[in-house]
């Protein structure tokens, strides 16, 4: 099914703005995004191709089955919750049926968790932002090479200092496993060529040494230690930082730069708001989505707080929700013997096409 199918079939219930435009931070340049609920008809539902979600290619639409959309309320989802909790003039579309899910049915303890997980993992986003920016990794991969030492009485020097000091050719190298030792080798050299050894490693893209046959009594030039953990920690973080690259948001990449910002300010703007809304839920038990202090964060987005002070104020506002949910009267967790009566009245009338 598609957005067009569940139009054409008037399967949606709800439909709203959500994003910055439903917070009140849009800027000129912001997007409109789309959330909603549909139903599924019964032959699906009761059927073998149930549905969840449908959204648009870029995700900026994105619609939730009515049970999804339930079980999402029951677990305290952050932005699930701030969609039931859409002001009247974001609301583009509401069936009567809607009226039944109510925000005080859904809010409890678990937001302190749920919301300070997100806004936790936000600022992970940022700290990984802020160590690519800082520490940008070459076009050209590292060899394993880069990660072998030789031996020498109690120091290692790297290999490859070592092999142009010596003048030596790593491919006329051969290397013979030390028993009894994790990645440590005894290392000869041919200069002749003739002994057939296999040099260290066969080509750049090598991720393992090369081991060679060694007649017995030969001289042993020296011994050398791979740094295999060091490698692979190398491999993940050039992946993940080119992967970065290829998929980062180029636009939003060189505003924080031009901002001066080694974070994604934008993240880190979202994180505030979240806790913010998280210490409304603990302290009032409700959620309103447009935000106060407009100001105050669009600073953080447009890069005139550093990254410090605002860790410092996620940290005060995680403290202060911890606080807070001390005494509130939140219940632990939703009634959800009573949301799923709900949830199933609400498909038997959707079914019986009784409108409420």
């Amino acid at each position: 099914m598609t957005i067009d199918d569940l139009k054409a079939q008037n399967l949606i219930l709800f439909e709203v703005i959500s994003g910055s435009r439903s917070f009140g931070l849009a800027t000129e340049t912001s997007d409109t995004d789309i959330k909603g609920v549909f139903y599924l008809p019964k032959d699906k539902f009761y059927g073998l191709e149930y549905i969840p979600q449908i959204s648009n290619e870029t995700n900026d639409i994105v619609y939730y089955e009515l049970g999804r959309f339930v079980e999402l309320l029951l677990k305290n989802n952050p932005n699930i919750l701030e969609v039931l909790a859409s002001a009247p003039d974001c609301i583009l579309y509401q069936h009567p049926i809607m009226q039944q899910l109510t925000l005080d049915l859904f809010l409890s303890q678990q937001t302190k968790q749920t919301f300070a997980h997100y806004a936790m993992s936000q600022i992970k986003k940022a700290k990984g932002l802020n160590k690519k920016i800082n520490n940008p990794i070459e076009v050209k991969r590292k060899t394993v090479l880069d990660f072998c030492y030789i031996i020498q009485g109690q120091h290692a020097y790297p290999l490859t200092n070592w092999l142009n000091e010596k003048h030596l050719d790593q491919h006329l190298c051969g290397l013979v496993n030390v028993p009894h030792s994790r990645d440590l080798y005894v290392l000869f050299y041919d200069a002749s060529g003739d002994c057939g050894y296999h040099g260290i490693i066969q080509h750049d893209d090598s991720t393992e040494l090369c081991l060679s046959s060694v007649k017995e009594g030969t001289p042993v030039n020296a011994y050398l230690s791979f740094n295999r953990d060091g490698f692979s920690s190398h491999c993940r973080d050039y992946k993940a930082y080119w992967q970065w690259v290829a998929e980062r948001n180029e636009q939003r990449y060189r505003s924080n730069i031009e901002n001066g910002n080694d974070f994604d300010a934008k993240n880190m703007m979202h994180t505030i708001r979240l806790l913010q809304v998280a210490h409304e839920i603990m302290t009032k038990g409700t959620i309103t989505n447009k935000c106060a202090n407009r100001d105050e964060l669009l600073a953080i987005k447009n890069g005139q707080l550093s990254y410090d002070e605002i860790i410092n104020m996620a940290e005060s506002l995680l403290a202060d929700i911890e606080t807070e949910s001390l005494t509130s009267s939140l219940p632990e967790q939703p009634d959800s013997t009573k949301v799923l009566q709900i949830l199933v009245n609400m498909r038997e009338s959707l079914y019986n096409q009784y409108l409420l």
